[in-house]
């Protein structure tokens, strides 16, 4: 383990497309040696920086602490390596583990066979030292590690964050298909939105958009909710750092003179939204009403700023009903939104060309499993020649 001011290499990891939101997060905390890597950002720091990055990153899943690195070509390798580490700097019979695999070589095939192997070699590495052996808990470990295989190279890493950092604390309950939080918070930094104007999203849903611009708009820490990480059960966890860098985040938090408002068709879902919004302490920070993206107007919205839509994808590209819902969309927003940037998400092409919008930017992101469209709508009222942003083609 390491002392407060030692400083060590990193890994936050994050979905597709976000790898230079999160290294530009990580730069404002103070994060040195930064480097961009596939789904993930490599840095160095210290204690507090790793604190820092699981307490105030909106766009990191996890925080990952490399301890072992060694060439690996096959399983023998792999277990008798793994073996001769001294794990027990980190584990002891009484304390859980789990383990977790990313495999990216033509050597291994199965990701949970290669976690098999390492669960054996430090179990048998453990025994020897104690004479007995700790246990695995898939569920709520004492310690997670990680391992990473990428050709002939393996690394472990501790993972300093336990949980998904996506799962903030906030959440009750959900609707259909919700977002990811740190996808909806990567697409909202993306967009350049830093709560400058109003932020709208006319399809909410159980409100994932609309908590993470509020957090964004306040300056609250995304992990200000989490009650555990990973790294408080790590022998050398300091609580009264913890508590310095919680009061420092916390009084860094500023007022927001605009508004961030959320409309749904559905009742259901806007009592979820509020449930979630309340718990999260954010209640009277948004605004939320029963209302069909149609009957959105521009007395409702009195401003501009940013519109941000997750709307359904449809099952098949030549879902007709699917088609017809994204032409509506489109529609609603040149008739009601002049002045505003849109940002819509979908992993339905043929649907995203019924929008009817010439779109100003077009980005790759994940949305789970699915990849998706992130495009960029700049809405104004008049001629295509005028303005360049309707495109009827």
């Amino acid at each position: 383990m390491s002392s407060t001011n030692d400083r060590f290499p990193m890994v936050a990891k994050t979905s597709f497309g976000l790898e230079q939101v999160l290294a530009d997060e990580l730069a404002s905390i103070g994060a040195e040696d930064i480097e961009l890597l596939t789904r993930a950002v490599a840095f160095s720091g210290t204690k507090e920086t790793m604190y820092r990055a699981n307490l105030e990153l909106r766009t990191a899943l996890r925080i990952l602490k490399p301890v072992y690195s060694f060439r690996v070509r096959d399983e023998t390798e792999l277990y008798r390596e793994t073996k001769m580490f001294s794990w027990e700097q980190f584990l002891n019979p009484d304390i859980t583990f789990a383990i977790n695999s990313d495999v990216h070589s033509e050597n291994f095939n199965h990701e949970n066979y290669v976690s098999l192997k390492v669960k054996d070699a430090i179990v048998d590495q453990l025994r020897t030292v104690f004479g007995r052996r700790p246990y695995v808990n898939i569920v709520n470990p004492d310690l997670r590690l990680h391992v990473h295989i990428n050709d002939e190279r393996c690394t472990i890493y501790l993972d300093s964050s336990g949980n998904s950092l996506h799962k903030r604390g906030y959440r009750i309950g959900q609707g259909m298909a919700p977002i990811n939080e740190v996808l909806a918070a990567g697409m909202i930094l993306l967009s350049g939105w830093k709560g400058e104007s109003d932020f709208v999203d006319p399809m909410c849903g159980s409100g994932t958009f609309l908590m993470e611009a509020a957090t964004i708009a306040y300056n609250i820490a995304p992990g200000i909710k989490i009650e555990e990480f990973g790294f408080m059960k790590w022998a050398d966890w300091e609580p009264d750092l913890w508590r310095k860098i919680i009061e420092d985040a916390k009084s860094r938090e500023r007022e927001f003179t605009y508004k961030i408002l959320g409309f749904d068709e559905s009742p259901k879902a806007i009592r979820i939204a509020k449930d979630n919004i309340k718990n999260a302490d954010l209640g009277w920070k948004v605004l939320l009403k029963v209302k069909t993206l149609q009957d959105v107007t521009p007395d409702d919205l009195n401003g501009s700023g940013i519109v941000m839509i997750n709307p359904p994808y449809g099952e098949r590209l030549d879902d007709k009903n699917t088609k017809v819902l994204y032409k509506t969309i489109g529609d609603c927003l040149k008739q009601n939104f002049d002045g505003w940037s849109v940002w819509l998400i979908s992993s339905n092409v043929a649907a995203l060309k019924q929008v009817g919008l010439r779109t100003s930017k077009k980005l790759t992101l994940y949305n789970g499993s699915l990849e998706c469209r992130f495009h960029n709508y700049e809405i104004y009222k008049g001629s295509k020649k005028k303005k360049f942003t309707i495109d009827d083609r």
